[in-house]
């Protein structure tokens, strides 16, 4: 059985916290594909932390694009971070399988710039619902 809808929101943002931290050193040390993964993970993450704070009980599914929607069923201005961050939903699979992408293998694929760009979206994320939240 889960907590208390607050206190299970508050687990989850936590973790996302950890997950951006691991995602910052993943780029420090320019391993670019699974930064962009763990970012995904991280706004994946942070979504959910929102919708267990609102008295979610079974919150499914690993896209952020989906999981905003969601939220915006209780607060409308989820819409607005989903125009922003839906681009990470293409890092959930192609970042991770060597068959993924056509002809290479996200070690070679993947670049400062989409890294660091995924990072800068996580923390978009944490940001808007810790706000969201009052952490």
């Amino acid at each position: 059985m889960r907590g208390k809808p607050r206190e299970e929101g508050y687990k989850w943002l936590e973790q996302a916290a950890a997950d951006l931290h691991s995602a910052k050193v993943l780029l420090e040390n320019n391993i670019y594909h699974t930064t962009c993964f763990i970012s995904q993970q991280t706004a994946e993450k942070a979504l959910k932390a929102y919708l267990y704070a609102q008295g979610e009980e079974l919150v499914t599914g690993h896209s952020v694009a989906s999981l905003c929607v969601w939220a915006a069923e209780h607060d409308q201005e989820f819409m607005a971070l989903h125009e922003d961050i839906s681009i990470l939903d293409g890092y959930y699979i192609p970042t991770r399988y060597p068959n993924g992408l056509p002809d290479d293998i996200p070690a070679r694929v993947y670049t400062r710039k989409p890294a660091d760009e995924s990072v800068k979206l996580a923390e978009k994320t944490i940001e808007f619902v810790k706000k969201k939240l009052n952490w």
